[in-house]
């Protein structure tokens, strides 16, 4: 077997578009021999006490959840092997954007993945300086993690 890698899975999940792009990520994912899906880090996995604000809203006023979650998040980042974030162009979720740029400092190698349909939309210049490589989806379950290179986006920044 290949040498495998663990992930700190950046994505959003509020709205049916960032929510199939979640379900794709994780299906490619699963099938890549390279990365070690079961001791990844999967945030809304990883919620202080199990508790999903998705699922219970009223938790969002909760500091000791916010603070605990947050918290957790940055360990799942410093102790993952590589960043990736699932990115969708027209859906940008500030949070990816704060868990990049701290994956960044903490020296992770950093891919991007968009969904096909999206792939080659004008995304943030940020989120496009940060990536080490942005590829579509379709190319994620067969990505090399214990090979990762640098690579351009196709597309355009704002």
């Amino acid at each position: 077997m290949a040498e495998q890698k663990t992930v700190y899975f950046g994505a959003g999940w509020f709205s049916d578009v960032q929510n199939r792009a979640y379900k794709d990520a994780m299906d490619a994912l699963a099938a890549n021999p390279t990365i070690n899906l079961k001791d990844s880090y999967i945030p809304l996995n990883n919620q202080y006490k199990g508790i999903r604000v998705d699922e219970h809203p009223e938790y969002l006023h909760d500091k000791e959840w916010a603070q605990a979650t947050y918290n957790g998040d940055l360990i799942g980042i410093r102790s993952s092997d590589i960043m990736l974030g699932v990115y969708v162009p027209d859906e940008e979720d500030v949070g990816l954007g704060m868990e990049l740029g701290y994956a960044q400092g903490q020296g992770k190698y950093i891919l991007l993945v968009i969904p096909d349909e999206f792939y080659g939309n004008p995304i943030n210049l940020m989120s496009w300086g940060v990536a080490d490589n942005i590829i579509p989806m379709s190319k994620l379950k067969d990505f090399n993690f214990n090979q990762p290179r640098f690579g351009f986006y196709d597309g355009a920044v704002y």
